[in-house]
């Protein structure tokens, strides 16, 4: 199949074909991997493709759907896997060199859901290095390219996934968000991206960044699409300690329910700290016209004040940097992963163990993993815990606080999911601080573990970039955000006259060149 014929189908419009019997799951699923030769040169989406294994379980959807024996809605939908997951007899790297070859002997939950429910796994997906990142720029492996503009950013850490999504190379998804590592990457490459409820879905065998943060999530290019396969992947798992022993709630239901548009008796909080100074222009005016339409489709909207998000990008600066450097001391060339032995010690007699050590993560660690591990081990040092992580952690408190108070008075809370577009690759990658602000709206949830959801809201008019709206909820009131982000979609879509990716120029030269 030429990249002119890519498959541009949802996964909803997949199913109902496949049931139809107009197409089989082998043949969406080499749609998918023609196309990811295709186009993936110039994305670089993807780390690892599984063509052998895509199409054989392919093949067994197809004949258990053929004997009456479907294992759900999504059997035999495609999908790509972001790197930070285990996949058993697949590489995880999670795009850096020190588990450079590393393939696990187990799968994390997440896949072991995806793989119950039918969905062969096309691959897996470009990160920044342990997902420490905003832009894709960070993977040992080379950065991942923004299907609307091949030289910026397709978002971070998750870009691999959203650029995989965004350029047809797969109808779904699975990314990690710990500070925004799924919206943010949404917003920039104009899809569907949610981040949980934290604990709604197993975070077994997600190599950890920081614990009390990560989450998985779907990305994908509707929200009814992002629904189905949060059902896939979502509830209770007994091997993950922080899992929530509850249901998860009607998602499906719930984006059914908002498709028609109507937000009738919804009370929609703007929240007045998440705007304004450091916000491109073009981002605020799609915001604004977003929340526009959501009033004249019936909702309520009000502001509200969350104070302590001004301090939230530097609490998560603190607190984050603290879990990763001791979660990254697990990597330590003694038991998995890369190995360097240096020819002397520095004394000249033979190398030690922490010699081997030193020299492993030296060359297996780039330089934000470095510098992260350095900034949270002198958060946690004698004499600056309770300066720095101690008081960061109240601060958590507060925000949690400040969401408790919103949600008093709004039932979802809304705000731009990025301050700009995407940004050109190289632009910011020597300039830390400003690729941390890229996380200014999407941290305050990682912080309080409340879910999230950004929809695209538009093009932004200075580079015609794609821009996103966030929507918020309490914790396990994810059917809220999939009800209002349905709702938005169908708004918008009647503004637009159809996908808004199908307005992405980079893709369509894609397209010519292979014609």
């Amino acid at each position: 199949m030429s990249a002119r014929g890519a498959d541009k189908r949802t996964a909803v419009e997949l199913t109902e074909a496949l049931a139809s019997g107009e197409t089989t799951s082998v043949e969406i699923t080499s749609a998918a991997l023609d196309r990811i030769g295709e186009v993936d040169g110039a994305v670089h989406a993807f780390l690892h493709v599984d063509t052998d294994g895509a199409l054989r379980d392919a093949a067994a959807s197809d004949a258990r759907r053929a004997a009456g024996k479907s294992w759900g809605p999504l059997d035999g939908i495609p999908i790509a896997v972001k790197d930070v997951l285990a996949t058993r007899g697949l590489p995880t790297t999670c795009g850096s060199r020190i588990l450079a070859g590393w393939v696990p002997p187990y799968d994390a939950t997440v896949v072991a859901r995806l793989r119950a429910a039918g969905l062969p796994i096309l691959g897996k997906t470009n990160m920044d290095e342990f997902a420490m990142g905003s832009s894709t720029e960070h993977s040992a492996w080379g950065p991942s390219h923004n299907p609307w503009d091949l030289d910026r950013i397709p978002g971070g850490s998750g870009g691999g996934s959203a650029a995989a999504v965004a350029a047809y190379e797969a109808p779904l998804a699975i990314g990690t968000d710990t500070g925004g590592s799924i919206r943010q990457p949404a917003a920039v490459t104009g899809t569907i991206g949610v981040k949980p409820t934290y604990g709604g879905i197993s975070r077994y065998g997600l190599v950890s960044l920081a614990n009390s943060f990560d989450q998985a999530g779907p990305v994908t290019r509707t929200v009814l699409d992002a629904a189905l396969l949060h059902d896939v992947i979502g509830g209770h798992d007994p091997l993950d300690s922080t899992s929530i022993e509850e249901a998860v709630p009607a998602l499906v239901e719930a984006a059914r329910r908002g498709a028609d548009g109507d937000l009738t008796g919804v009370r929609i909080g703007v929240v007045r700290e998440l705007g304004g100074e450091g916000y491109q222009a073009g981002v605020l005016a799609r915001f604004e016209e977003s929340v526009e339409l959501m009033t004249k489709a019936g909702a309520e909207v009000v502001e509200v004040s969350c104070p302590s998000f001004v301090h939230a990008l530097a609490t998560y600066y603190l607190i984050l940097p603290a879990e990763a450097s001791s979660n990254l001391a697990r990597f330590d060339a003694m038991r998995y992963g890369l190995r360097v032995t240096p020819d002397v010690a520095r004394d000249g007699a033979e190398p030690s163990a922490e010699d081997v050590m030193r020299a492993t993560r030296e060359a297996g660690f780039g330089d934000e993993v470095k510098r992260r591990i350095i900034l949270g081990t002198f958060a946690l040092s004698s004499g600056y815990y309770d300066a720095y992580y101690g008081q960061a952690q109240k601060v958590r408190t507060l925000v949690t606080r400040d969401f408790e108070a919103a949600f008093g008075q709004a039932d979802v809370l809304v705000s731009p999911t990025a301050p700009t577009t995407a940004f050109k690759i190289g632009e910011k990658v020597d300039d830390p601080l400003a690729m941390y602000l890229n996380d200014l709206a999407t941290i305050p949830a990682n912080l309080s573990g409340v879910p999230g959801i950004s929809v695209p809201s538009g093009l932004a008019d200075q580079d015609g970039l794609p821009t996103g709206v966030q929507i918020l909820a309490p914790a396990m009131a994810d059917d809220r955000v999939y009800r209002v982000g349905a709702a938005l979609e169908a708004l918008l879509a009647q503004e637009w006259g159809g996908p808004l990716l199908d307005q992405a120029p980079a893709l369509s030269l894609l397209e010519e060149g292979e014609e």
